[in-house]
């Protein structure tokens, strides 16, 4: 893995060391204090290469494409909530996205699948324990944005977002945020119709570069990518793990998500 992976600077693989330790409480950190963290050039140059040559002919040939109008929930009813209230504004996303089964001996599934990224990750987390999800198709996807095309406001249902940035575009397509905009216990539906409307000044733009691998508490942080602009794509990996064995997705959320819910190999 040290040929796909910078270990020098991140040692993931000495979690017990001193700068595996430094490593895991700045991360934990940067986590309670921001709501996300990132580790830059984790890929290595060179590794990152193939990873694209890897999933761009997938991409390209074999991709779905999610195009959804939808609202920030991806869910038309919320308890307490008038279908008219601005909190359920409806907007538009559109990506193309493949799924674990079309690139199972990719080194981005190698990357993924690997032990010592999971320790990390639950240990820069706080869990005791993390496991790569049991889908076939949702435990890895990777997606491209095209020109014009977008990842619009939304909450995630787990907990935590983990993604790495495969390849950037000219211009456009930031990655956009807001922070503990609601919590478990309050939901904060006024404040969701005031982000709707662009009038949330705790908004923040992260800047990432290719390689750089990022979490964050997706559940309660409302976030975006915005239009991709010029003829290179955004594509990103997003990596789902879960602390119980044996997650798994709903087939209305396959298809909703991916447009099929077998793998490629039984669809064909």
């Amino acid at each position: 893995m040290r040929q796909s992976l910078d270990l020098d600077r991140w040692p993931l693989d000495d979690l017990g060391g001193a700068a595996g330790q430094a490593l895991v409480a700045r991360c934990r950190e940067e986590l309670r204090d921001a709501g996300m963290f990132s580790v830059d050039a984790f890929i290595r140059p060179e590794a990152l290469r193939r990873v694209v040559a890897e999933v761009a002919p997938v991409l390209d040939a074999a991709a779905f494409t999610h195009s959804r109008d939808h609202n920030i929930y991806f869910d038309d009813e919320i308890d307490g909530l008038a279908p008219d209230h601005p909190a359920l504004g409806r907007f538009t996303t559109v990506n193309h996205t493949i799924c674990a089964d079309q690139i199972p001996e990719s080194v981005i599934t190698r990357i993924y699948e690997w032990q010592p990224l999971i320790d990390f990750l639950a240990a820069a987390m706080g869990k005791s324990r993390l496991y790569p999800m049991a889908d076939p198709l949702g435990r890895i996807n990777v997606m491209a944005y095209h020109e014009g095309e977008r990842l619009n406001w939304h909450f995630d249902r787990a907990e935590f977002t983990t993604t790495v940035l495969l390849e950037a575009p000219r211009s456009g397509g930031e990655f956009q945020y807001r922070s503990a905009l609601r919590s478990d216990s309050d939901p904060n539906h006024d404040g969701v119709a005031r982000l709707l409307a662009g009038q949330d000044e705790r908004v923040q733009t992260l800047p990432l570069q290719p390689g750089t691998l990022n979490v964050f508490k997706g559940k309660n942080t409302a976030h975006r990518v915005t239009p991709v602009e010029g003829d290179r794509p955004r594509i990103v990996a997003v990596f789902s793990y879960y602390e119980t064995p044996g997650f798994t997705m709903s087939d209305a959320e396959r298809v909703g998500f991916y447009g099929r819910t077998a793998r490629a190999a039984e669809v064909e």
